[in-house]
């Protein structure tokens, strides 16, 4: 089996990243989903997932650079993980435990220091816990948590996977 090269697993990784952006950018401006405060939260940390994989294909780094790059792209996409996985579990709850909905993220930046906005969109509010599609009868938040799950393990797989020159 012939190894790919650091440059090409974390180029892999920036284009996995594009492809989900892009999707999601997709579904808002072609079919009207409007991003709740967690969709654009996850969208936050796929972008800096995106940054690290890109820097790790444009520096081709070696050794411990590798790791850095790895490790930066890894915890980009577990954090997103965490926060899809957050919004998962919202949808799951019955419908007289979900939380009411709250103002916009636009209108909550301007109102509320940044701390207070991340807390705030964290707890989570009642436009996350809604179901707008699905796709093989799962839906997007679970397809998001499955794909930031699978850059978190490429990204941490990276070093070892990685052919040695």
């Amino acid at each position: 089996m012939t190894r790919l090269s650091f440059r090409a697993l974390s180029a892999l990784g920036f284009l996995a990243c594009v492809f989900g952006m892009a999707f999601a950018l997709y579904l808002q401006h072609a079919k009207g989903f409007e991003p709740c405060p967690m969709c654009i939260f996850q969208r936050i940390a796929m972008t800096g997932a995106a940054v690290f994989f890109l820097l790790g294909a444009l520096h081709g780094p070696k050794a411990g650079g590798r790791w850095s790059y790895a490790l930066l792209a890894g915890l980009a996409a577990v954090i997103g993980a965490g926060i899809s996985g957050r919004q998962v579990w919202l949808q799951s709850l019955p419908a007289d435990q979900v939380p009411a909905c709250g103002p916009t993220l636009g209108y909550l930046m301007k109102m509320m220091p940044l701390q207070n906005v991340v807390t705030y969109v964290l707890k989570g509010e009642g436009s996350c816990a809604k179901i707008d599609a699905q796709w093989l009868g799962i839906a997007l938040p679970e397809w998001t948590l499955f794909a930031f799950i699978g850059l978190a393990l490429l990204a941490l797989t990276m070093p070892l996977l990685a052919r040695r020159r």
